[in-house]
């Protein structure tokens, strides 16, 4: 079922306040935003969908600087619970001679603590596709119990779900995200791995044995995300390269969330999957020219002026 006034598009998950550091001046730290299905989200809005977010910050200066954020970028926040209870949780970016790190303060956050009571289920059942990430599955057991209740409603609803694989071991043990992420993907219909996910979470190597064995779990879609290359994309009938874009890369940031909400905000306007990859290869290109995961998602004008140069 849906509303008018229903998002088209929600993502369920954790967003955090990021603070990176400067390069100028590294006893100094710009303040921005990350969080994958945020990220995602706005991505997907930037391109035209309607999209909202279904996650929990705390009642702090940080979860208020999120709520603008997604206001500011025409998510809806209808579904977004604060807790007077638990913090909206931060991470910080250092730059050194091995690349970025990143540490994060996040335990007991409020969306750590999010539930299935939590859930707005005819929110979810009013959208047309509910996304979810690796990451929404692995912040806390009451976090990937509320996932999984959403991804069964809103299959029971007929809402199409996407599932980002977004590996990331630092929160919990590689079995457990196998077991657990295996069993999301029986019940989404469009996955978007990446290649450094999904070759450690199966083991296997080639590209179309990997897409073999996803489509055989149950996705109608498989986009394999493969960074400068671009992305193989499959479905039970055909799969295809869809070459990437390569540009001088200041920072890749969140290049994947990108990619992932124009993938899924062309799906829901009406692009095959392929037309989609070609689009949303660009959105994620483009989103590499600018520090941090936010700030440079392109909108929908610089992506197909880009794509019809």
């Amino acid at each position: 079922m849906s509303t008018a006034a229903s998002p088209a598009i929600l993502a369920l998950g954790e967003a955090m306040v990021e603070f990176n550091q400067s390069s100028k001046d590294p006893s100094s730290y710009l303040q921005g935003f990350g969080g994958d299905t945020s990220n995602f989200c706005v991505a997907a809005a930037r391109q035209g969908a309607t999209a909202g977010f279904v996650s929990a910050v705390g009642d702090d200066h940080f979860g208020r600087l999120l709520l603008d954020l997604w206001q500011r970028e025409t998510v809806d926040t209808s579904t977004v619970k604060v807790d007077s209870h638990a913090p909206t949780g931060v991470y910080f970016v250092s730059h050194g001679v091995d690349g970025h790190q990143f540490d994060y303060l996040r335990a007991g956050s409020a969306a750590s603590r999010y539930a299935p009571y939590d859930l707005p289920l005819e929110a979810i059942a009013a959208a047309q596709v509910l996304h979810l990430s690796g990451v929404s599955l692995a912040i806390s057991l009451s976090a990937c119990d509320a996932a999984l209740a959403a991804i069964g409603h809103a299959r029971a609803n007929g809402v199409r779900v996407s599932f980002d694989t977004n590996l990331r071991l630092k929160l919990w043990p590689l079995a457990r995200a196998r077991a657990v992420m295996v069993e999301a993907i029986r019940h989404t219909d469009i996955c978007l791995p990446s290649w450094d996910d999904v070759t450690v979470l199966t083991g296997l190597t080639g590209r179309d044995e990997i897409v073999d064995y996803l489509l055989a779990l149950g996705p109608r879609v498989v986009a394999l995300k493969l960074g400068k290359q671009g992305a193989y994309v499959a479905t039970p009938d055909e799969r295809r390269e869809v070459p990437g874009h390569v540009m001088d890369a200041v920072d890749a940031t969140g290049a994947g969330d990108c990619f992932g909400g124009a993938f899924v905000a062309r799906i829901v306007a009406g692009d095959d999957p392929f037309a989609a990859a070609r689009y949303a290869n660009m959105a994620a290109a483009l989103s590499t020219q600018g520090f941090g995961a936010v700030a440079p998602i392109p909108g929908r004008n610089a992506v197909e002026k880009a794509l019809a140069a």
